[in-house]
């Protein structure tokens, strides 16, 4: 889905996160426009899950502001719930409900058109479609990990946020997932992906944000292609 404007879509302002003592993120300015992938790296305990948090929704800066699409974010709020899709970590699944059982949901739950049609792309994008039958639990962990992922195909998005998503995915899917966030930015979707893997950044990212311990800076798509530094 298309924002349908010139503006950022995703804006951060002064956004910091403290957990009493701790700053998990530094005062962060950013803006994520439409057709873009912004790349989140940095190591473990670095801020990237937070800032991802924070982007989402899930949780309130403790200093400063988001704003998405135009408005103080919510993750319960309508522009959130219709326009925003998070893959973040193991989610649960639903337990009684077959691979293909799980999409039709979502997709009817986002009042998606074509409801067949959308399953049947997401299950062949996957390589689940000799698998609709089987319940998500038996899947394999790249499988499961590639449902997931699925689920954001068959849902309205103007953004969709990515933490770590080559998790338990071999080399093929890797490319897969890549093929499939250029071809969400060229239809004016903005990507924002957390990731340790600097060849993911690389392959999919416009540009890159380098978290260390809280602190952010800033990486161009000609840096990336340089970079060797430390995730």
């Amino acid at each position: 889905m298309e924002d349908g404007s010139d503006g950022p879509l995703l804006t951060l302002v002064g956004a910091t996160r403290e957990y009493g003592d701790v700053v998990a993120l530094a005062p962060l300015d950013l803006q994520v426009q439409p057709g873009e992938c912004l790349a989140v790296v940095g190591p473990n305990g670095s801020g990237k899950s937070t800032l991802l948090r924070l982007m989402a929704g899930r949780e309130i800066p403790t200093a400063g502001q988001v704003t998405f699409a135009g408005g103080r974010i919510d993750e319960n709020g309508p522009a959130v719930r219709e326009r925003m899709a998070v893959v973040a970590g193991p989610s649960a699944f639903y337990p009684d409900l077959t691979t293909r059982e799980h999409l039709e949901f979502v997709a009817l739950g986002h009042g998606l058109p074509d409801v067949e049609e959308a399953v049947d792309d997401a299950l062949a994008w996957a390589r689940l479609t000799e698998h609709v039958d089987k319940f998500p639990a038996v899947l394999s962990a790249g499988q499961q990990q590639s449902l997931r992922l699925a689920a954001v195909l068959v849902r309205p998005r103007s953004l969709v946020i990515l933490d770590e998503p080559e998790q338990h995915l071999d080399p093929a899917a890797r490319s897969r997932l890549a093929d499939l966030l250029r071809a969400e930015t060229d239809r004016g979707v903005a990507i924002v992906l957390a990731t340790h893997q600097i060849e993911v950044a690389r392959t999919a990212a416009d540009r890159a944000l380098v978290l260390r311990d809280g602190f952010a800076g800033a990486l161009s798509r000609d840096d990336l292609a340089s970079f060797d530094g430390d995730l």
